[in-house]
């Protein structure tokens, strides 16, 4: 399993939402420690970040052998994930 790693964004997302949210998209997370390449992940185009969805939300994420790195959480109809993704 792979070493889990928040970027603040996406851990000051998590402590703003209703914590059923919350709790799914740490299972989904959880998930993605254990198969970082999950069905429903998806490369972003023009990033090495992958995303997976979890409900209402994205989960934007990178991995390598030994750590997942969740860089952003956002709702999936709103840009503003991907807003903050052009900033970093």
């Amino acid at each position: 399993m792979l070493i889990l790693r928040l970027e603040k964004h996406a851990d000051k997302f998590l402590s703003r939402i209703p914590p059923k949210h919350a709790k799914q998209i740490s299972q989904k997370i959880q998930l993605l420690r254990q198969n970082p390449k999950q069905h429903d992940s998806k490369q972003l185009i023009g990033y090495d970040y992958l995303r997976a969805d979890s409900g209402e939300y994205h989960i934007i994420y990178q991995f390598d052998e030994k750590v997942l790195t969740v860089i952003l959480i956002g709702k999936r109809n709103d840009d503003e994930v991907y807003r903050k993704l052009k900033q970093q």
